[in-house]
C-alpha cells in the first residue's frame, strides 16, 4: 500500500483508511489546518509508518479488512500514548465503549463533516501536548509531575503514589472519558490484573473523597455510567464551584457517594 507525506512543519498525523477516496478527503481537511499528513490503507502499513515516523495523532477507520481498526488501535496503544481518533459508521453505545476500551481518545461517527474531524484533531493534539510536560492545570487544580505534587484551590493534596498517578492521567486526558481498562493499563501498567475493575473503582473512590475536601473539588472527577470516568476540561483558574460528581451508585464501597 502507498503512504504519502507532506512537507509542512505542522503536527504530523497518520490517516489509516482502506477507502482511498475517504483518505483523500480527510487528508485535505487536515492539511488545511496545518497538519503534515501520512496515509496508509491497511494496518500493516500503518504500523510500519509508526516505526519510522514520529506522529502526533492517528486518525483510524474502524471497518478495515485484515486488521480492523480496533485491533490496530490496541496495538498502537500497547507501544505509544499517541492520541487516536476512530472513524466509524458504527454509532451504537456498545461500539463507542469498545473503541474507548481499546484505547481511543476520540470517536467520530460517519457521516461527518471533514472540518469537524480536522478541528477535533487539533484539539486532541493540543490537549496531548499540554499534558506532556511541565505543570498540568485544570481549573484550580495544579499538578507538578516532576515534584509529584498537586494542589487544588491553593490547598496541597496529600496523595499516595497510585492516586497521584491516577489524578495525573485523568488530567492529561481531561475532557476524554477513560474506561476502567484504560486506567488499569495506564496507571497500573496491567491488562489482566485479578480484580482489576474493583481496584480501579476503589482507587477512584478514595481520590474522589480527597478532592471533595477542597473547595469545588467534587467537580473534577465524574463517573459516566457504562463508560468510565472523566475529568472535565475546566478553564484554568476557574473556581469550578457548584458542579458535583456524578457519583457511582451501587458500585462504590458501602458508603454514601463522595460529597456532591
Amino acid at each position: 500500500m502507498t503512504a504519502s507525506a507532506q512537507t509542512a512543519a505542522g503536527p504530523t498525523v497518520l490517516v489509516v483508511d482502506d477507502e482511498p477516496q475517504m483518505t483523500i478527503i480527510i487528508e485535505f481537511a487536515l492539511q488545511t489546518q496545518g497538519f503534515t499528513v501520512l496515509t496508509a490503507h491497511d494496518g500493516a502499513t500503518a504500523l510500519n509508518l509508526l516505526r519510522h515516523h514520529a506522529v502526533d495523532l492517528v486518525v483510524l477507520d474502524v471497518m478495515m479488512p485484515a486488521m480492523d481498526g480496533l485491533t490496530l488501535c490496541g496495538r498502537i496503544r500497547a507501544r505509544s500514548d499517541v492520541p487516536v481518533m476512530l472513524l466509524t459508521a458504527l454509532s451504537g453505545h456498545d461500539d463507542v465503549i469498545a473503541g474507548l476500551e481499546h484505547g481511543a481518545d476520540d470517536y467520530v461517527t460517519k457521516p461527518f463533516h471533514p472540518r469537524e474531524v480536522a478541528l477535533r484533531a487539533q484539539a486532541l493534539v493540543r490537549r496531548h501536548r499540554r499534558g506532556s510536560g511541565g505543570a498540568v492545570r485544570v481549573g484550580r487544580l495544579v499538578i507538578d509531575p516532576a515534584a509529584q505534587s498537586a494542589t487544588l484551590a491553593g490547598r496541597r493534596l496529600d496523595l499516595p503514589f497510585t492516586e497521584f498517578k491516577l489524578l495525573s492521567h485523568l488530567a492529561s486526558r481531561r475532557g476524554v472519558p477513560q474506561s476502567w481498562q484504560d486506567l488499569l493499563r495506564e496507571v497500573w501498567g496491567a491488562t489482566d490484573l485479578l480484580g482489576g475493575r474493583d481496584v480501579v473503582k476503589s482507587t477512584v473512590y478514595r481520590l474522589r473523597s480527597r478532592l471533595a475536601g477542597a473547595p469545588g473539588g467534587s467537580a473534577y472527577l465524574r463517573t459516566l455510567r457504562g463508560v468510565g470516568y472523566l475529568m472535565p476540561d475546566l478553564p484554568v483558574e476557574d473556581g469550578a464551584g457548584g458542579a458535583g460528581s456524578d457519583g457511582d451508585p451501587g458500585e462504590e464501597p458501602q458508603k454514601p457517594t463522595a460529597a456532591r
